[in-house]
């Protein structure tokens, strides 16, 4: 009896190939957040009740390429592991960009629509983080109180960095789109 060998015994699946430009560009996008989120940080704007991360303006890119999609979860992720956040904080801040980059890939047919889902995620996420997981609780003001407020501020920081910056980083990329991202499918 002739023995088979691994491919022809598992059905073959359609998965596409990732491209060394898709890998390339993701690296850039995590690095790019890392240092902007390092600079912000030096300035005291990335982290508590109000959050104005410069990288956050990076979560329009998946508009451009889904390759940014990756690159801005793991350079949130290594940035959260890098400046020293609470572990609630580098999973949930994490997936709380990775959720508004994927919004924004989602709705990528509609410009100004680009920085809604990753100020919306921040929004919402991001005070649960400060409540739950660093324990940030103003005195006098109950636990839906505190939320309200961080909502406000985590809100306002986020319309700065995604509405304002990301807006700003959207129209200035529009004229060279086709330089700087490879067509992904």
């Amino acid at each position: 009896m002739k023995k088979q060998s691994y491919s022809q015994t598992v059905p073959a699946r359609n998965v596409m190939p990732i491209s060394l430009t898709t890998m390339v560009q993701a690296a850039m996008v995590a690095a790019i957040y890392v240092v902007l989120t390092f600079i912000a940080n030096a300035l005291g704007l990335a982290n508590y009740a109000v959050q104005v991360r410069f990288s956050e303006a990076l979560t329009i890119l998946p508009y451009f390429t889904p390759a940014a999609i990756p690159g801005l979860f793991i350079g949130c992720l290594l940035s959260n592991v890098l400046t020293g956040c609470a572990l609630p904080d580098i999973i949930f801040g994490s997936l709380a960009t990775l959720i508004g980059a994927l919004g924004t890939y989602g709705l990528r047919k509609w410009k100004w629509c680009a920085p809604i889902c990753p100020i919306i995620a921040n929004t919402l996420i991001v005070p649960l983080i400060l409540i739950y997981g660093y324990g940030l609780m103003i005195e006098g003001m109950t636990v839906l109180q505190c939320f309200g407020y961080y909502c406000l501020t985590v809100g306002a920081g986020e319309i700065i960095s995604c509405g304002v910056l990301g807006m700003i980083l959207l129209f200035s990329l529009q004229k060279y789109k086709g330089r700087i991202f490879e067509i992904t499918k």
